[in-house]
């Protein structure tokens, strides 16, 4: 079969690699899609670690093709998303539903293969915790391939405390940005504010309903904030860009008793100094959010029939031959998200 594979910063290629055979308990899938995330960008650049050699991909769907003896959670023709995380199941964190802060955890795309190639070997520990998700009848596998993004954005909002008619300032309007905005809205937020120097994406936000967009390089993110929610700040402020010389700013935007959340992923050694009497006096609370829970994958799959804006986020599609141009696409800093299309 043919693979996309990560052999050391800055350098990957397609390749042959062998085709997949299941062994008791795992389960072969044709993949149909897999979208890039700005995590496989980073390892690219050295920025965050994967094994020499393994296939990238973690956002990913595809049709069941073989399973292994055992199996009967799934059937030869289902297609399923796969949620990337091997977790053991028996730790703390597994057995109070947070797979994804499993202890002994390694994930699909990372530590052992994932799904840019044609096939991939679900390992039997996915497929045994019920880590291979159907998709709803009708759903497109190209936006169902955005499962596992969209749950880590369902993570962040639920770590925010946003609810109905909640206001939500989020600084960066790249893929992950937007996905924040359009499941925000889903959820029923009120005032959605965003923050983003590029006037493509500034554009964008403005299209899919943000109700201010600014330029931080021409508008204080503070008095923006300030302003549209009455002086009294939003009630969540999302990082959703990698600038840690932005948590400040995030700190003052938000109201009393707000929150403040780090979604993002930060370049290694990153350091920030903050006024810790903001988050005092103010009685803010500041987190963090990484991945998501199984839980919050499956309501993803059960919203995402409802979300066709969804589909606006991926702008650039290459076939497998062509694989490496997703990742240039993504460094060139080129529309959103781009992603490998191998069929349904």
């Amino acid at each position: 079969m043919k693979a996309l594979v990560f052999h050391e910063p800055e350098r990957i290629s397609v390749d042959e690699a062998p085709d997949p055979s299941p062994g008791p308990g795992e389960v072969v899938v044709r993949m149909a899609a897999a979208a890039i995330c700005y995590s496989d960008i980073r390892v690219y650049k050295g920025m965050k670690h994967a094994e020499p050699g393994v296939i990238p991909g973690h956002e990913i769907a595809g049709v069941v093709a073989e399973v292994g003896e055992g199996v009967d959670s799934v059937t030869v023709g289902d297609h399923v998303v796969v949620c990337p995380i091997v977790a053991c199941g028996r730790c703390h964190f597994c057995l109070s539903g947070r797979r994804h802060r499993c202890l002994k955890r390694i994930t699909l795309g990372y530590d052992v293969n994932g799904g840019l190639a044609e096939y991939l070997l679900a390992p039997a520990q996915i497929v045994s915790l019920g880590h291979l998700l159907r998709v709803p009848d009708g759903l497109e596998l190209q936006r169902a391939a955005l499962t596992e993004p969209i749950a880590c954005v369902l993570n962040s909002i639920k770590a925010c405390d946003l609810s109905a008619g909640s206001s939500v300032a989020i600084i960066g309007a790249g893929p992950m940005g937007l996905l924040h905005l359009l499941l925000a809205r889903q959820l029923g937020a009120g005032t959605v504010i965003m923050s983003e120097p590029d006037e493509e994406r500034r554009e964008i936000a403005n299209k899919m309903g943000a109700d201010m967009v600014i330029d931080p390089r021409q508008t204080s993110f503070v008095d923006a904030v300030k302003e549209r929610t009455s002086g009294l700040g939003a009630d969540a402020v999302v990082v959703s860009a990698g600038l840690a010389d932005v948590v400040g700013e995030s700190l003052a935007a938000a109201r009393a008793q707000g929150v403040v959340n780090l979604f993002a992923g930060f370049p290694p050694g990153s350091g920030v100094s903050i006024d810790p009497n903001i988050v005092h006096n103010k009685e803010i609370r500041l987190t963090g959010s990484q991945n998501a829970s199984i839980e919050q994958y499956q309501q993803v799959l059960d919203l995402l029939p409802q979300m066709p804006q969804v589909d606006e986020i991926t702008t650039h599609r290459f076939s497998l031959a062509d694989a490496t141009k997703s990742y240039e696409v993504r460094l060139r800093n080129e529309g959103l998200k781009s992603m490998v299309v191998m069929g349904d």
